[in-house]
C-alpha cells in the first residue's frame, strides 16, 4: 500500500495518479483519508498528554503517601487522577476506529505509476514494446485450434473435467500429461540453471494476511476460492505464497537481491468473466503456472524488471513461439503495479494474441503490506524492499499457441526441439488414453 506521509505530501500526485488509471471516482477518498489522519495526528497528540499527566499525578501521589499526606488534597488528587484513565480509554477507542478507516482506505487504494508508463483508458491504449518475433511455421493448410487437435489426438480432454468439477478445469491425458510436465520442467531448469532464480515448491493454500500482502486481498477477494472450514484460499498465483516467505522480516541486506522462481497450479474464479471467450484454454479456473519472484534494493528494481522480462522472453525464443511485449497504459495496469509488460503469443486459429506473461514491479507496494524490510548499512533505518514478478510463463495459453503452431497436415504435432529431452518422444501422431 501506498505511505500515508508520501499521500499527506504529494495529494495532488496521488488524485493525478487515480484520474490516469482512470479511477477518478475515488478522489473523495484522498480528502477523507487526510482528514482522518489530522483526526489521528490530534487523538494521538492529546491522548499522550493525558497520559503523561495521569503518570505525573501518579508521582505526586505516591510522593504524597509517601510523606504521610492525608486528608483532602490526597483525595482530590486521587479523584482527578481517576478521571484520566476514563478519558484515556475513550480516546484509545476513538483512535482505534480512526486507524481502522485509514487501513480500509489505504488497502483499497492502487499503487503510484513509473513515468514511463504510457497514458490511456483501456487495453487499447497499450503501447507495443517488441515488435511481433517470428519463427519460421510453415502453417500453409487449414489449421486447427487447440480444442480440435486436443481431441483428435486425446490429449486434451475439457468434457470430463467439467464432468469431474465444472467448466474450466482442464484433464491433460497421456502425451498431453508428459508434454504439460515437460514444458513445466524446461521452464524451472531454465530459470534455475541459466538465470540464476532459487526453486522453490510452495503451499497451494494461504492464509487472509498473505492475500494481504501481495494485494490481492480486499480489494480481488471475489476472485479467489476460498475454504470456509479451514480459512484458506486457493492461490491464484504462487507471487503470493513466495512473497509472502519473507513477510516480516528483516531480510539480509548482502542476500539482496532473491530470485525465486516457483511452480504451482494457479485457481482463479473469473468473476465477471461472463460473455467473455470461454472455449478451452482461453479462460480457465486452473492453469499451471512458473512464477519469477524477486526482491531487490529499491534502487536496482528497475532493472530487475527488464530482466524478468528477458528471461520470460528466452522461454518463448528457446520454443520458438511467436510473440510480442507490450508496455501496459495507466488505464489497464494492475493496481498493485507500478510499471507491468504483457507477453502475448501469437494463436493462429483464433488470429489473435493471447497473453501468457506479465511482469511487473510493484515497488514497496506488498513490501509494506507484507512489513518486509532491510537495512542499506548496518546502523541505517531500516527501509523496505522492492518486490517484482512475472510469469515465466502461464502453460495454458502457451499450450494454445504450441499445439497450433507445431501441426502438420497429417494433424500431428511436433515436439519443440528443446522440450524432447523431457518427453522423450518427438511427435504426437496418435490418440492417447
Amino acid at each position: 500500500m501506498l505511505d500515508i506521509n508520501y499521500i499527506r505530501q504529494n495529494p495532488e500526485e496521488v488524485v493525478t495518479m487515480l484520474h490516469k488509471r482512470q479511477l477518478a471516482s475515488e478522489e473523495p477518498k484522498i480528502n477523507e483519508l487526510l482528514k482522518l489522519e489530522d483526526q489521528r495526528k490530534t487523538l494521538v497528540r492529546e491522548s499522550d498528554d493525558l497520559k503523561a499527566l495521569r503518570n505525573k499525578r501518579s508521582k505526586e501521589i505516591a510522593d504524597m503517601k509517601r510523606r504521610g499526606i492525608s486528608g483532602l488534597d490526597l483525595e482530590a488528587q486521587i479523584t482527578l487522577n481517576i478521571i484520566a484513565p476514563g478519558e484515556i480509554t475513550r480516546m484509545d477507542a476513538e483512535l482505534g476506529s480512526i486507524e481502522k478507516k485509514i487501513e480500509t482506505i489505504l488497502l483499497g487504494l492502487p499503487n503510484k505509476l513509473h513515468p514511463s508508463v504510457p497514458a490511456g483508458r483501456s487495453a487499447d491504449d497499450n503501447q507495443l514494446f517488441r515488435e511481433p518475433v517470428a519463427f519460421t511455421h510453415h502453417l500453409d493448410f487449414p489449421v486447427k485450434n487447440h480444442l480440435e487437435l486436443g481431441k483428435s489426438l486425446g490429449i486434451l480432454d475439457f468434457e470430463r473435467g467439467a464432468k469431474v468439477c465444472g467448466a474450466g478445469f482442464p484433464v491433460y491425458m497421456g502425451k498431453g500429461a508428459r508434454l504439460e510436465r515437460a514444458l513445466i520442467n524446461f521452464m524451472l531448469d531454465c530459470h534455475t540453471e541459466r538465470h540464476g532464480y532459487t526453486e522453490v515448491f510452495p503451499p497451494f493454500l494461504v492464509n487472509q494476511e498473505s492475500l494481504r500482502g501481495t494485494g490481492q486481498w480486499p480489494k480481488f477477494a471475489d476472485q479467489v476460492y476460498h475454504m470456509e472450514e479451514d480459512d484458506l484460499y486457493a492461490i491464484p498465483t504462487a507471487e503470493v505464497p513466495v512473497t509472502n516467505l519473507h513477510r516480516g522480516e528483516m531480510v539480509d541486506t548482502k542476500a539482496l537481491p532473491i530470485s525465486y522462481a516457483a511452480y504451482s497450479a494457479c485457481f482463479r474464479r473469473e468473476a465477471g468473466s461472463y460473455g467473455k471467450d470461454t472455449r478451452g484454454f482461453l479462460r480457465v479456473h486452473q492453469f499451471n503456472k512458473v512464477e519469477m519472484v524477486k526482491f531487490t534494493r529499491p534502487e536496482e528494481s528497475y532493472e530487475a524488471l527488464e530482466t524478468i522480462r528477458e528471461n520470460a522472453e528466452a522461454i518463448l525464443t528457446a520454443l520458438k513461439i511467436p510473440y510480442r511485449v507490450l508496455l501496459l497504459c495507466s488505464g489497464d495496469i494492475s493496481a498493485n503495479a507500478t510499471k507491468c509488460y504483457d507477453i502475448e503469443v501469437w494463436s493462429p486459429a483464433e488470429q489473435k494474441y493471447l497473453e501468457a506473461s506479465s511482469c511487473s514491479n510493484f515497488e514497496d507496494y506488498q513490501a509494506r503490506r507484507a512489513n518486509i524490510r532491510f537495512k542499506p548499512e548496518s546502523n541505517a533505518k531500516p527501509e523496505f524492499v522492492h518486490t517484482l514478478n512475472g510469469s515465466g510463463l502461464a502453460t495454458s495459453r502457451l499450450m494454445v499457441s504450441l499445439l497450433e503452431h507445431y501441426q502438420t497436415p497429417a494433424g500431428s504435432v511436433m515436439v519443440p526441439e528443446v522440450l524432447r529431452h523431457y518427453t522423450r518422444f518427438d511427435e504426437i501422431t496418435q490418440a492417447t488414453t
